[in-house]
């Protein structure tokens, strides 16, 4: 995870016996469920690689089951705003947790573009490996590799997800989005043909928690921040707003691009 400069990161709560309690029963819950999820979909892909290529038909509409049902397990009442796009292209969003990838999957059927080093990540890499996942290296000589990955992906009707504020934050604000995905998009080949959504996810906390609660940014370590939502007692929430797409074609370069969606997505945001 890139460091946010942003405040310092809350202290963890202490978890009492009732709180181990509830780690436990939703922790089993939340890893039973992973797993049937990849229990099914691995077979699946034996199928659908051979019949279909990059073209998934069956398999993520497990990831989408799953995601929903992993919110639940975890306490988080799931709300929509407006309709996922069905045109090709890709979907923008703002930036605050892990929980994200759970948020956005249960909104609709997407792939994700994360950094490469995720791949290595002791199982979270496996699960983006299985559902689809498209890997980038911060690196100008696989540059156009990876435009042509970016590229075989949307004509297989893929509807991409990035994260263009470069980092989390605790999801009170929106970062400046940084416009370098972009140009991905306005290739001659594409831009005729594509369309960028932006979504703004907002996490709603438990009553009486800080409004930061699902917030997981700066040097804050993944289990700590697991263990507090799956020991919180109260229920929390979280909203996806799914904007209007944006015609790539009307944008003259990347940057204005990058601009619209990320005035969309503050539009929503809630304030610090």
């Amino acid at each position: 995870m890139t460091t946010w400069r942003g405040a310092p990161p809350p202290d963890m709560p202490r978890i009492g016996a009732a709180g181990w309690l509830r780690v436990g029963l939703r922790g089993a819950g939340l890893i039973g469920l992973l797993v049937l999820g990849m229990a099914l979909t691995l077979p699946l892909r034996l199928i659908e690689r051979p019949l279909f290529g990059l073209r998934r038909p069956v398999t993520p509409w497990i990831t989408q089951a799953v995601s929903r049902a992993a919110l639940a397990i975890l306490g988080l009442r799931y709300r929509r705003r407006g309709r996922p796009m069905q045109a090709r292209g890709a979907l923008v969003a703002n930036h605050a947790s892990w929980l994200d990838i759970f948020s956005l999957n249960a909104g609709g059927r997407v792939y994700f573009v994360s950094k490469a080093e995720v791949a290595d990540w002791p199982g979270i890499g496996w699960l983006a490996r299985a559902t689809g996942t498209v890997f980038i290296a911060r690196d100008r000589r696989e540059a156009k590799a990876q435009a042509d990955l970016f590229e075989a992906r949307l004509r297989a009707g893929h509807r991409l997800v990035f994260f263009p504020e470069g980092t989390s934050t605790d999801g009170r604000r929106v970062l400046p989005f940084k416009s370098t995905l972009f140009a991905a998009f306005l290739g001659a080949e594409l831009r005729g043909i594509l369309s960028v959504q932006p979504v703004t996810v907002i996490y709603t906390a438990p009553e009486g928690e800080d409004p930061a609660f699902y917030g997981w940014w700066g040097d804050m370590g993944f289990g700590p921040h697991a263990l507090k939502l799956l020991a919180s007692p109260r229920p929390g929430g979280v909203e996806l707003v799914y904007h209007p797409p944006l015609k790539v074609s009307e944008f003259a370069d990347r940057k204005a691009l990058a601009r619209a969606c990320e005035a969309a997505v503050r539009r929503a945001a809630p304030t610090a």
